[in-house]
């Protein structure tokens, strides 16, 4: 098919990139549900609970959930679809296999412009709860931010061996800390907090919701490591099921206890977790539910910056991105290239963030929209490659649905898949202009 033959320029990217070596498979499944967990259950659960009840009230409780019900059939599609397709492109080399380059392509680059900004976020979430939780500056939390940054791009410098190793411990100390909390603050709930429930009307909800789909991406991040399971079936299916039971749960509880202490509200609203840790041990909490926010941050940051890096390695590997994003690391056989790529746009957002160029809240929006278009391409592969599959075309429906229901509510963040298709498009038009002069 004309689709799918490379142009003069894409195999002369391939053979730079592909000859120089390839990823090792070194995650088993403990490292691989760490990996998922880390994935998934980052950022949004230090700031979104506390924002979601700020937009709805206690029945932001509906929308989580309606997003716990929906994690799990999400997750399975990447699972099911990472086992049969172990390779290092992810949703990409998914969409491309059922509809074509072209769109794999134009998936793939809906995602690793996501991480860019996403990352950053995530470490800002993080470092934001440190100053909060020891009074410091705005300046202190983009050191702290940078830091975070740093170690995750030099941790994926040695490979996914050490990310998973470092994932069991710091994905291990999160989840205790998270079940101390929760159940810690059951005592402290009281039910004058649960009324009026739906202040804001059936619309808060969706609008809630919306937000939510920030806490549950991430099953795709670690499609991007599935070439280097060991076992793709076992680590991929097991891991990604074990991670999602393990997140839907301690989401919802984590939103419960926020608005059972109605620990949200004004400014707090984005250190909710903060104000539950407080409330149960007072000023030792605080620090705690720094520290704690911190590592969420710092894992959900290694698991997207190492998808990432191999994604950019896998579209230069087949002519899609530029030849430099598929350097690797002659000793540790990791993607330095697409990590190079990652530093740069790193420094770039906290410098653009640190001039008051533009706001966090504009920052976690912006890379919703292409997010869930990843998400939507994910699952309409998922409908077509998982036929044959027990319960595999059923949860790709599934989740396809559901996440299209999500998407009307994005807003203004549609513009920005709307500027990658559009510098996608004209950078292929200048392509096939050239290869045909």
């Amino acid at each position: 098919m004309a689709s799918l033959e490379k142009t003069s320029f894409e195999k002369t990217s391939f053979e730079k990139t592909s000859t120089a070596s390839h990823l090792t498979s070194s995650i088993r499944l403990p490292q691989a549900i760490a990996l998922y967990i880390g994935s998934v259950l980052g950022s949004g659960i230090l700031i979104v609970p506390g924002l979601a009840a700020h937009i709805a009230g206690p029945a932001s409780l509906l929308s989580w959930g309606l997003m716990t019900m929906l994690v799990l059939p999400m997750a399975l599609v990447m699972g099911l679809l990472s086992a049969r397709y172990p390779d290092a492109g992810g949703v990409s080399s998914f969409v491309s296999r059922a509809y074509g380059t072209k769109a794999g392509t134009l998936v793939g680059w809906f995602f690793l412009m996501s991480v860019p900004i996403g990352a950053p976020v995530a470490a800002l979430t993080g470092a934001g709860y440190m100053t909060a939780a020891f009074g410091l500056g705005d300046g202190a939390r983009i050191v702290i931010a940078a830091l975070m940054l740093a170690v995750s791009l030099f941790i994926n410098v040695f490979g996914m061996k050490l990310a998973g190793s470092v994932q069991i411990v710091v994905v291990s100390v999160i989840v205790l800390v998270l079940i101390l909390a929760i159940s810690g603050s059951f005592p402290h709930m009281e039910a004058r907090h649960f009324t009026p429930f739906m202040p804001e009307g059936w619309i808060s909800v969706g609008q809630s919701a919306a937000i939510l789909f920030w806490c549950f991406i991430g099953w795709e991040a670690v499609s991007h490591l599935s070439e280097e399971f060991v076992d793709p079936k076992r680590a991929a299916v097991q891991g990604v099921t074990v991670a999602a039971i393990i997140v839907g749960v301690l989401y919802f509880l984590t939103a419960l206890a926020t608005v059972g202490t109605h620990s949200y509200g004004g400014s707090g609203s984005d250190v909710s977790l903060l104000l539950v840790i407080e409330k149960l041990l007072g000023p030792a909490g605080a620090v705690i539910a720094g520290l704690t926010g911190m590592f969420i941050c710092t894992a959900t940051v290694i698991s997207y910056t190492g998808a990432s890096s191999r994604l950019a390695y896998a579209l230069a590997r087949e002519g899609k991105a530029p030849a430099w994003m598929g350097k690797m690391s002659s000793r540790f056989q990791t993607p330095v290239g697409g990590l190079g790529f990652l530093a740069g746009c790193f420094v770039l957002v906290l410098v653009l963030y640190g001039t008051g160029a533009v706001s966090l809240t504009t920052l976690i929006t912006l890379p919703n929209a292409t997010f869930i278009l990843t998400y939507l391409g994910g699952c309409a592969a998922g409908i077509r490659l998982l036929k044959g599959q027990r319960w595999g075309r059923t949860v790709s429906w599934l989740s396809f649905i559901l996440t299209a229901a999500v998407f009307p509510f994005v807003g203004w963040a549609i513009l920005y898949p709307l500027v990658i298709c559009g510098v996608y498009f004209l950078v292929s038009i200048g392509r096939k202009n050239k290869a045909q002069a």
